[in-house]
């Protein structure tokens, strides 16, 4: 199975288009364009009921003390963890593309509506709901995608995973609610075939070309 996408070449750079940030002059940082990327796959295998979508950033700092302080750094060599931007599931088995835009378009404070996503899919919480939590302005439930903003300071450019599951069945039966962890130990030995493709991104202007 093979997965790509018009929107950024695998291994490429990720556009501000897509990204919840982009750089700015003035504090760092501004809003982007966060809409979801253009995907498409091909040769899915013979037997697939549905797909699950997954886009986490492996790279995301595993202490945040350092994390956008003024003068100061997150070292290259602070172990990382796993932070979920889009959680997927349930899309059809006769689904081979999604349009650039067509989940999300623009940041929305507090987050977007869910699980119940386009194309008949549910869509789980991803990261930005612990992220915004202490945030009166910004707190809420972040169902769908949310597009890249690592910290302005961190020394690793980050790496943006979006992988494909094909799955031997048609519902992934979680409730209410549900997180990327939650789906990944749902699907485990359900997975046909999977396809993966990564983009970069980073806000450190030390490390911009």
């Amino acid at each position: 199975m093979k997965l790509s996408s018009q929107s950024f070449a695998d291994g490429a750079r990720i556009p501000g288009e897509f990204s919840f940030c982009i750089p700015a002059a003035e504090g760092h940082v501004c809003l982007g364009g966060n809409r979801n990327p253009h995907l498409a796959w091909s040769g899915v295998p013979a037997g697939t009921q549905s797909f699950v979508l997954i886009c986490h950033d492996p790279d995301v700092p595993s202490k945040g003390d350092d994390v956008n302080q003024e003068g100061r750094v997150v070292p290259a060599s602070l172990p990382r963890v796993d932070f979920f931007h889009w959680v997927v599931i349930d899309l059809p088995a006769d689904l081979r593309e999604i349009a650039a835009g067509s989940f999300s378009d623009g940041v929305t404070p507090g987050g977007k509506n869910g699980p119940e996503g386009p194309l008949g899919s549910r869509q789980g919480i991803n990261d930005y709901t612990a992220w915004f939590a202490g945030d009166k302005t910004m707190r809420g439930n972040y169902h769908g995608y949310d597009g890249p903003c690592p910290p302005w300071n961190d020394e690793l450019v980050h790496r943006y995973v979006f992988t494909l599951y094909a799955l031997d069945k048609e519902c992934c039966c979680l409730d209410g609610q549900f997180s990327g962890v939650q789906v990944r130990n749902t699907i485990a030995g359900h997975v046909l075939a999977e396809a993966k493709l990564t983009g970069t991104c980073t806000l450190n202007p030390s490390l911009l070309g």
